[in-house]
């Protein structure tokens, strides 16, 4: 069975800044709907590159950029039509929001695309409540807490409606509880029916949260299922990541008799638990 086109494409992407060595050579990389992607590689190792390279904010040096199987052109009609099915949230949430309000950042994108109000109004009602920011929207966007411009920057993308969110390390900064509250808006945006990419450096929320990895070394990019990319220990080392805590605990399951050799390891600590309940 082919695999239906991706919604965009990097194909032999190469990409040095002004003066400086090769931070991405001959990348591929693909994103397909209806799935979550986790980006993963050491600091520095191109992931950022590699996110604004797909989301048109920068341009390949080399190879080119595909957009639903076609060429994307990089003037205002070809970066419009990229924009409005790609949006990148960029790590620091302080680097996109710039309006006085909440609701004034969240509606600047529909603004631009010269919706009519009401179709803006509604767009920002419905970006708002899917964060669960609701209440937040008159309020001054540098009187939020570190958690709420981050929901308020993701709210920006998603009232674009793009078919692909591109987050760039999304939980970094955040504690536990923020952690979890943003992955449960994911959840939401993806049953909804939109892709995401996450850039991480963080193996145990890729593994649970993921079902594909996209893994940045000095020898390229590997893409694969998220359990196998992140059980190959010579792929992590060359990316200077660690093995997940569930990849290890699975192994040593398999090394008591209890789990078998050719079943799935947990992924979660509630998969954990659960599988412990059935061999108890």
């Amino acid at each position: 069975m082919t695999s239906p086109t991706p919604v965009v494409e990097l194909v032999g992407a190469g990409f040095a800044y002004e003066d400086g060595p090769a931070v991405l050579t001959d990348v591929g990389f693909a994103v397909r709907e209806g799935r979550a992607v986790a980006l993963l590689g050491r600091n520095g190792g191109g992931k950022t590159t590699l996110l604004r390279l797909l989301s048109g904010g920068l341009r390949c040096a080399s190879g080119k950029l595909l957009l639903d199987g076609a060429e994307v052109t990089y003037d205002r009609k070809g970066l419009t039509r990229l924009r409005t099915s790609v949006q990148l949230v960029v790590q620091d949430p302080d680097d996109q929001l710039f309006a006085a309000s909440v609701a004034q950042d969240v509606s600047f994108g529909p603004m631009n695309l010269g919706l009519p109000e009401d179709e803006v109004r509604l767009r920002v009602t419905q970006a708002l409540a899917a964060l669960d920011i609701t209440a937040l929207a008159d309020r001054p966007t540098h009187l939020l807490s570190y958690g709420q411009r981050k929901r308020a920057a993701i709210a920006g993308a998603v009232a674009m409606r793009p078919r692909i969110l591109i987050m760039d390390e999304p939980t970094a900064g955040l504690d536990p509880h923020g952690q979890e509250r943003l992955l449960e808006t994911l959840d939401g945006l993806r049953a909804a029916g939109t892709t995401v990419v996450m850039a991480t450096h963080d193996v145990d929320l890729a593994l649970r949260w993921a079902d594909e990895a996209a893994v940045l070394s000095p020898a390229g990019l590997r893409t694969g299922p998220v359990a196998e990319l992140l059980a190959d220990e010579a792929l992590l080392d060359a990316a200077r990541l660690r093995r997940p805590w569930a990849v290890s605990v699975g192994r040593l399951l398999r090394a008591q008799g209890l789990l078998p050799e050719d079943a799935p390891g947990p992924r979660t600590a509630e998969d954990l638990d659960a599988l412990l309940d059935r061999v108890g």
